[in-house]
């Protein structure tokens, strides 16, 4: 019965292993006769194991998709992998998600072997992640928007915009794309004839599959950075540039990829392209960074920093200069 119960989870690592294998392939591997191989698969079966069998010379064994979820066999890289990603999924913003890795890292730490368990709690240990708030995404929406763009098919729903309308919006949908701190999805939108990205937690409705439609070319190759050029720049009063004076390298471990864009001007500049719909928190925010600054976009900016300098002067107890003027912040200079 041992050394039975043995050879059924080779054979299950083996299918696990590789998308196909023919009869006598599988004897070989396993030392054994393909008629062995045939009541084993035959045990696997009977256990829920879904495996699909091809005739003819070049059919063969597939472990396919069943009814239920099946145990699986990982090697030890495997099972390291999994349960780091378990770990960082813990904080995902889809709702329901957190809770349920949390159960499935408790049954996988059951079974790890004692020899993994030290390099696991080490790994652990060494990294730290960091909360971002999110709003919390219905993991139905999600699935419904990756059948539609596997399938190609249009879905309706209900979307509630940031001013808190509410309308039905009938899309196509191309890509799924994660912030970090948010779920977006990339669609042309018929209603409207035009690309639009929608928050996906702003969706009031899970989306309901309707007809087949034709790919159309996509707004930008990198849907990515299209997101992020949306989400940073064009939903605000204000599109924003600012020069820096620093390295790329040091603005990126300060400006996420959810606040704006930026671009190396130079070996010591760089430039931040964002969107605002208020001046006065971004200037107060940037100088509290001890980094020397320039706005080269728009004026009012240049023009409201100047304000916020005088105020600040004042509350110090310091006299604004007579020369103060527009030489606080400087625009760009003629060419």
């Amino acid at each position: 019965m041992i050394e039975t119960s043995a050879r059924l989870l080779q054979l299950l690592s083996l299918l696990q292993l590789r998308r196909e294998w023919t009869g006598p392939a599988l004897a070989q591997r396993m030392d054994v006769t393909e008629r062995t191989v045939r009541r084993d698969i035959g045990k696997l079966r009977t256990l829920g194991y879904p495996i699909n069998a091809s005739p003819g010379v070049a059919g063969g064994y597939q472990l396919g998709a069943g009814a239920q979820l099946p145990p699986l066999l990982l090697d030890d890289d495997e099972a390291l992998a999994v349960a780091i990603g378990l770990t960082a999924v813990t904080a995902s913003p889809v709702s329901g998600v957190g809770e349920a890795s949390v159960r499935a890292l408790t049954k996988l730490e059951q079974v790890l072997p004692p020899r993994l368990r030290p390099r696991f709690s080490g790994l652990r240990s060494a990294v730290t992640r960091m909360a971002a708030a999110s709003t919390p995404v219905n993991p139905e929406v999600l699935t419904a928007f990756s059948a539609a763009i596997t399938e190609r098919r249009c879905v309706a729903f209900r979307y509630e915009r940031h001013d808190g309308e509410s309308s039905r919006r009938i899309v196509e949908p191309y890509r799924l794309v994660d912030t970090g701190r948010r779920w977006y999805l990339v669609a042309f939108d018929r209603s409207r004839e035009d690309w639009r990205t929608f928050r996906v937690d702003r969706c009031q409705s899970v989306p309901m599959a309707r007809d087949r439609f034709v790919p159309r070319p996509l707004p930008a190759a990198d849907l990515a950075a299209y997101v992020q050029e949306s989400i940073t720049r064009s939903p605000y009063s204000y599109d924003a540039v600012i020069r820096f004076a620093a390295p790329l390298e040091e603005l990126e471990q300060r400006v996420p990829s959810s606040t704006g864009t930026l671009e190396a001007d130079g070996a010591d500049h760089t430039l931040l392209r964002a969107g605002f719909d208020s001046l006065d928190f971004p200037l107060a925010y940037l100088a509290s960074w001890d980094i020397d600054f320039e706005v080269l976009e728009p004026a009012e900016m240049r023009e409201r920093a100047v304000v916020v300098a005088d105020r600040l002067r004042r509350s110090a107890g310091t006299p604004t200069p007579a020369s103060a003027g527009h030489a606080v912040v400087q625009g760009p200079s003629p060419q």
